[in-house]
């Protein structure tokens, strides 16, 4: 499987078309898609299924960078319920921004979690099955890299393959999607905490330090990728990754950032566990059409990205969080 991409592209839509299901491959998909409505119900199940995941199957990497960056997800959701966020956004704007981390997290895992168990059944029968992703309405793109994974086990392309089409799949129901646009992206709020950096994914480590990445120019596809490979880096870094399984495996992930900040020597921010203060939300996928189809793979977007810098990210994250939390009350005088 060392040939470009175009060249298997009319071979896996051919294949595609051709295929109809058995009755032992339809079980397969039935039973693939039931667990994937129950460990997509909420951004704490999700956040243990990765990490499960990975534990089972420490080859597909970015099943753990999924848990992680899931893991900051819930840190953002728990974010809007402290009392900083409450006095300085409206219900309204905290609802939307809440909706934001939520769809999108909902949205990647119902693509990514049946191409995860998919390999895993592949392993247990010893054969690729990954001429079912069509039935979990799966791009062929990733048709593609799983074959070829499954031929050369090469770990880093698979993990950049899989942020590739993570972000493509949030492209248009999420980003470019006109309520998001224009409540969210096109917000004063969103907007400053773009100008000024303040969005950031981190990862704490069983040593009690932070390191992690600011995240800015979310709106645009290639730098979402970039910032990707970049968290990768940090989290296979060989002098810090067993520090971050350890933190991940004997701390179970609340959605709250108490989870961490004792550990890590900060003040308690006293952010509410998630389940705590947000209810099941219902979703209905609203694409369902190849994004690959019409669009070409980019030369950059594999890349190597390599963050050399490994000091601990925790004073640069003090900062932003006081600075942020300085925003929002001025905000708040004047609404």
């Amino acid at each position: 499987m060392n040939a470009n991409h175009e060249s298997w592209k009319g071979f896996i839509n051919k294949r595609r078309e051709d295929h109809n299901l058995s009755q032992e491959e339809a079980k397969l998909v039935d039973l693939i898609k039931k667990e994937t409505v129950k460990y997509n119900a909420d951004n704490i199940s999700r956040t243990i299924a990765y990490q499960e995941y990975f534990l089972r199957h420490s080859e597909i990497e970015w099943s753990f960078l999924a848990s992680m960056v899931s893991r900051n997800a819930g840190y953002n959701m728990t974010d809007l319920e402290n009392q900083i966020f409450v006095n300085g956004l409206s219900v309204k704007q905290r609802k939307q921004l809440f909706m934001t981390y939520e769809r999108a997290n909902w949205i990647i895992f119902l693509d990514a979690f049946p191409q995860l168990l998919l390999f895993e059944y592949s392993k247990v029968k010893n054969k690729p099955l990954f001429y079912l992703l069509k039935y979990f309405s799966v791009s062929s793109f990733m048709e593609i890299e799983w074959e070829k994974y499954w031929t050369d086990r090469d770990k880093k392309r698979l993990v950049y393959s899989l942020i590739i089409n993570e972000q493509n799949m949030i492209e248009r129901p999420v980003i470019q999607n006109k309520f998001f646009k224009s409540e969210v992206f096109n917000s004063l709020a969103f907007k400053l905490q773009e100008q000024l950096k303040l969005s950031y994914v981190i990862f704490p480590s069983s040593s009690g330090e932070l390191y992690g990445l600011v995240v800015f120019q979310f709106e645009d596809l290639s730098k979402r990728i970039q910032i990707g490979k970049q968290l990768y880096s940090i989290l296979f870094h060989v002098d810090l990754h067993n520090e971050f399984i350890d933190f991940a495996t004997q701390t179970i992930h609340t959605g709250s950032r108490s989870d961490y900040e004792g550990l890590v020597g900060i003040t308690s921010s006293n952010n509410p566990k998630l389940r705590d203060v947000y209810p099941i939300i219902p979703h209905t996928r609203t694409v369902e059409d190849d994004w690959y189809t019409n669009s070409k793979i980019l030369n950059e977007w594999y890349e190597n990205e390599v963050v050399t810098n490994g000091d601990s990210f925790k004073q640069s994250f003090l900062i932003k969080q006081e600075l942020l939390g300085s925003l929002l009350k001025l905000k708040s005088i004047f609404q």
